[in-house]
């Protein structure tokens, strides 16, 4: 999960790495947070399967982002069903005052004299199961066509090897750029500056970028998959998109629709005001965490 929310920390505190690896007659009480990954692909898998199950069962407690993850995995291991709570991500971003958006700019090799530059920032973990190279070729296709527009990739190297191929792919593609991970102060910051955040994954359990985003006034364009349609109303809170091509109508759209495009952005303000509260979900996890005592 990528952006650093409140259940990240919580989630460290509570659950050991040994317990993941050997949690049979593990002593130490502990409680496990779905992120999407396990639930959308880990859990085709039969060895993967059986250690969730495993830990599962030992594990004090379990919380799924949405009532979906919630039923999916119950319906795997329905003696676990009492024990599954549903909490959504809570947002809380924080931008930084002394963001340089021109050292940014240029870190990226972005020209910084070019007039009205639609930068669209990509922000995930290198691995496959994000697919940041989906919308590359048709960035560059527009980029050639218009100078102005980019697309920024940031992120964490989780993958070693992908990211080798992702490197060389955007060697090779003018308009897209790749920035090693940052602090998330500097990235709430780009995001402010940014035109759109961009999500192209395979599979979402709840993206934490996404959310950000919405909180920061920034419109999303977002694959149009479970996880995601799970947080983005189409044309009401954001954009969703099947194929690249797609990707590039509704961005055009929204470029020249800035009636739309405020509008999105107010709607998206309201419903992670609404749905993503910080403070509740802190509240939540305190409680869950008072279990394992």
């Amino acid at each position: 999960m990528y952006g650093g929310s409140q259940q990240e920390t919580v989630a460290s505190s509570v659950t050991a790495n040994r317990n993941l690896q050997n949690p049979q007659g593990s002593r130490v009480p502990f409680g496990i947070i779905f992120g999407g990954t396990d639930i959308n692909e880990d859990i085709r898998c039969e060895e993967k399967h059986r250690v969730m199950g495993t830990v599962l069962g030992e594990a004090r407690f379990a919380v799924a982002f949405t009532t979906k993850m919630k039923e999916l995995a119950a319906a795997e291991w329905p003696d676990a069903r009492k024990k599954i709570y549903v909490q959504t991500q809570g947002i809380k971003t924080t931008p930084s005052e002394t963001f340089d958006w021109y050292r940014f700019l240029q870190n990226a090799d972005i020209p910084t004299d070019v007039d009205n530059l639609h930068i669209f920032l990509l922000i995930c973990g290198l691995r496959r199961i994000k697919d940041p190279l989906y919308l590359v070729d048709v960035f560059s296709d527009w980029h050639r066509k218009e100078p102005s527009i980019h697309l920024v990739i940031i992120g964490p190297a989780v993958d070693p090897l992908f990211t080798s191929e992702v490197k060389e792919k955007v060697k090779r593609a003018p308009g897209v750029h790749l920035l090693q991970e940052m602090s998330q102060d500097d990235l709430h910051a780009a995001m402010k500056r940014c035109f759109a955040v961009v999500n192209s994954s395979i599979s979402e359990g709840m993206s934490a970028a996404i959310l950000e985003a919405m909180d920061l006034d920034i419109p999303v364009l977002a694959r149009n998959i479970p996880g995601n349609a799970a947080i983005i109303k189409h044309k009401d809170t954001g954009l969703l998109f099947s194929d690249p091509q797609e990707f590039v109508v509704l961005s055009k759209s929204l470029m020249n629709d800035p009636i739309m495009k405020r509008e999105i952005v107010r709607k998206a303000k309201d419903y992670v005001k609404k749905h993503h509260s910080w403070e509740c979900e802190r509240k939540t996890y305190q409680n869950l965490v008072l279990r394992l005592q």
